[in-house]
């Protein structure tokens, strides 16, 4: 896997960002059972950027805690076999990995979260890699069922690595 991580920001999170995250990812990869190997972007920001990003791409006048900006369509949540048919723009010419897409993620907001719900920042840290990761291979939260099934598949992996509240 390759991980281009960017740090935007002076806010520290007491971690070891690209460990932590080339872990959780390479867990969730394997979770999901994505057959190949992938490329991911991952920006470390702050509540300012982040804002700036959410007003620009969403039209959403606020900060946010994570945005997630899908390399491809995935006409069914985590099934990849649409990519052996078609999908040869999806990867990287020179790598040959699957492009998955970016991950922006708010240090502030992730200080802030971690403290209001109580857990580690280390926990919500990976709450929101794994929850973007799904985004970046076609799940979402907008319907009802669609929530419900991500929601479970989130709180399954986490669990799985042993990351709890």
């Amino acid at each position: 896997m390759t991980l281009l991580t960017e740090i935007e920001t002076d806010v520290s999170l007491g971690l070891d960002i690209e460990n932590e995250a080339r872990s959780i990812i390479d867990f969730v990869l394997d979770k999901t059972g994505c057959p190949w190997e992938c490329e991911i972007n991952l920006t470390i920001t702050d509540n300012p950027g982040i804002h700036r990003l959410n007003k620009e791409f969403r039209d959403i006048d606020r900060p946010t805690d994570v945005l997630s900006f899908p390399m491809s369509d995935f006409p069914k949540p985590g099934d990849f076999t649409w990519l052996d048919d078609g999908g040869e723009d999806c990867f990287n010419p020179d790598t040959g990995e699957l492009m998955l897409g970016d991950i922006v993620i708010s240090a502030e907001k992730v200080l802030e979260q971690a403290k209001e719900y109580g857990h580690s920042i280390r926990r919500e840290f990976c709450f929101l890699l794994v929850h973007s990761m799904l985004h970046l291979i076609g799940y979402d939260h907008i319907e009802n069922s669609d929530r419900a099934v991500m929601e479970g598949l989130q709180k399954q992996i986490l669990e799985d690595a042993g990351i709890n509240r």
